[in-house]
């Protein structure tokens, strides 16, 4: 494999109404890039999924709250999109908190469709280029970012995405920006 990332662990920061897609396809290709991945929520049990934001999609496990959670337990973040996923993050204290302190770490961030809603509220976006679905790009402007419609870019520790459509590029940016943050050059 090109880029390995055995030994690393993956926050995956979710919560009901997570796009499945968004959600399934990054942590596969992290598994199969060696890392570990655990899901933090803002409640015990599990998480609703969702397809195309409006029909039911099964549900994941929650393996720890992020209340529970510290940025120093993990080598990378991938925040997933749908609508409503993001939508209750930006308002739980804890998951803003774990991201800011994620962010403030210097460690790598990986964010796709209506992903970067927590970010903006997180206040991490500003002087930063990203790119995310149509309908949330006013909101990163008006949080300072750069925002430019792209398949997949990556610009410093973030890596963001526009929609499901992108996921073969996304996720071959993400194994490879993480490979590259756990690599013991890099610090991290």
């Amino acid at each position: 494999m090109a880029h390995e990332l055995r030994g690393q662990k993956v926050a995956i920061l979710a919560a009901d109404g997570v796009e499945r897609v968004e959600l399934e396809q990054p942590r596969g290709a992290l598994h199969g890039a060696g890392a570990n991945t655990e899901v933090l929520s803002i409640h015990t049990g599990e998480i609703q999924a969702r397809q195309a934001d409006l029909n039911p999609a099964g549900t994941f496990p929650v393996d720890r709250l992020v209340s529970d959670a510290s940025p120093d337990d993990y080598d990378a973040l991938l925040l997933p999109g749908g609508t409503m996923n993001p939508d209750q993050l930006r308002v739980d204290k804890d998951a803003i908190g774990f991201i800011k302190d994620f962010v403030n770490a210097g460690k790598p961030v990986a964010t796709i469709c209506h992903g970067p809603w927590t970010l903006a509220e997180a206040d991490v976006v500003r002087g930063r280029r990203l790119t995310s679905w149509p309908s949330i790009r006013t909101d990163l402007r008006n949080a300072g970012a750069e925002v430019v419609d792209e398949e997949v870019v990556t610009y410093g520790q973030f890596t963001s995405s526009r929609s499901p459509a992108d996921l073969p590029a996304f996720c071959a940016a993400i194994v490879e920006q993480f490979a590259q943050a756990g690599s013991p050059s890099s610090g991290v």
